[in-house]
């Protein structure tokens, strides 16, 4: 068994039994994907919520509405089936305090908004979801049984 991962800005996608990792969540969201059938999960570390907003964009993995399109691609060629997917999410943390009430500086938020905007766009379910607060997250997709573990720092380990 290998334990792949993904950077910052990055996806991949395997099968079973390999495992899918990524570290450092914080305003970034990790989308896990998984088909229990066909034992395929994907993982894509999303900094942005959108393409559309920043002109340099060419890494497409780097934001939500595009990274779950190639990370959709890469799992299908691996063998599974769109419509056994679903879905799990992590990240999305409001990691500084800031005075302003302005959406542009909540990156937190807006990634976890775009990410179930694109989800439910492409009617894929979110069975679980450990998204908000102020802290990082570093998660683990268990290619076996679609579990996803969920490590932070001074508030434990959770399996969604």
């Amino acid at each position: 068994m290998e334990s792949v991962k993904v950077g910052m800005a990055d996806l991949a996608a395997v099968k079973s039994p390999n495992n899918l990792t990524t570290l450092g969540l914080g305003s970034c969201v990790g989308i896990a994907l998984y088909d229990k059938l066909s034992q395929v999960g994907g993982l894509a570390h999303i900094m942005l919520p959108s393409s559309e907003e920043i002109k340099n964009n060419s890494n497409k993995a780097k934001f939500a509405d595009t990274a779950i399109d190639i990370l959709l691609k890469e799992m299908i060629a691996l063998g599974a089936r769109r419509k056994n997917l679903k879905a799990k999410i992590a990240g999305g943390s409001q990691m500084f305090s800031f005075q302003s009430k302005s959406d542009v500086l909540r990156i937190g938020e807006r990634n976890v908004n775009a990410t179930k905007r694109k989800l439910k766009e492409l009617s894929i379910p979110i069975l679980g979801e450990d998204t908000g607060g102020n802290y990082g997250r570093t998660i683990v997709l268990d290619t076996s049984d679609g579990s996803l573990m969920v490590k932070t720092i001074g508030h434990g380990v959770r399996t969604i």
